[in-house]
């Protein structure tokens, strides 16, 4: 799948701002279709960064919502700073 078909948008809301500030998170609305694997790789190859951990969840307007941890050596408020989030 293409990077740019998982990634959809990353999500603005109070929680996950204090996931970025607290947790080292980011939320991002990804393809539906799109497994755990395609997202870390497409995290990664967009945005330059290595990921820890991906977890995901339906929301009730049937979008899939991706919680992606980032390894330690990255920073994630600094990505939603560059993505334009903080």
């Amino acid at each position: 799948m293409n990077p740019h078909e998982v990634v959809i948008y990353p999500m603005m809301t109070e929680r996950s701002i204090y996931m970025i500030e607290n947790e080292n998170k980011l939320v991002f609305i990804v393809n539906h279709n799109a497994s755990k694997q395609d997202i870390s790789k497409a995290i990664e190859t967009l945005y330059g960064v290595e990921v820890e951990s991906v977890n995901t969840l339906i929301t009730r307007k049937t979008e899939k919502k991706a919680f992606v941890k980032l390894k330690e050596a990255y920073d994630a408020s600094d990505l939603a700073i560059r993505l334009g989030l903080l």
